[in-house]
């Protein structure tokens, strides 16, 4: 007797309109994980910069899309790190580039950061793409089909946020 292992719900001896069960869309979630920190990864190669450092750009465009500025404090909030962290951070992006600091014309004593450099505009416009066809990609589902993503996808969040990491039942405070 020999076993198959299939990538879908669909092996060779069900018909086309199998069930899909709950393995498939973990292992469908897992794929897509997967792929976009494929593509995450590959932005920041392409930058020399870690994942926080790609976050704060995205932050920098962010604002500045919005027409909002950005200090150093507003950074920490959003990356929810400390501030010297944020001070490093912010250092290593303008070294490398990446970051200008500007004084702030409601606070002489204020700096605002902006986003600099062509070629790491190119690289986040990749990233805005890949937002953009994950947009596309779900225009075409119903308002009821979204909604049940969206709930299953919030219970995942919270699933994955209750994981016990210590052992005694609840996640250890110093890696939350």
């Amino acid at each position: 007797m020999s076993t198959e292992v299939t990538t879908s719900a669909a092996g060779f001896w069900y018909g086309e309109d199998s069930r899909v069960d709950a393995v498939d869309v973990l292992n469908a979630l897992r794929r897509y994980r997967s792929a976009e920190s494929a593509a995450q990864r590959r932005a920041r190669e392409a930058l020399g910069i870690g994942e926080n450092a790609l976050l704060a750009l995205r932050a920098l465009l962010d604002a500045e899309e919005a027409g909002r500025t950005v200090n150093a404090k507003d950074l920490a909030e959003q990356l929810d790190i400390t501030p010297a962290s944020t001070s490093a951070l912010v250092d290593r992006l303008v070294r490398s580039g990446h970051v200008e600091r500007h004084a702030d014309p409601n606070d002489r004593r204020g700096v605002i950061l902006t986003a600099s450099g062509g070629s790491m505009r190119q690289v986040l416009r990749v990233i805005d793409q890949l937002d953009s066809r994950a947009v596309e990609a779900t225009e075409h589902l119903s308002t009821d089909d979204m909604a049940v993503i969206v709930s299953f996808l919030d219970e995942m969040v919270r699933a994955v946020d209750e994981v016990d990491v210590d052992g005694h039942g609840h996640r250890d405070s110093r890696s939350a």
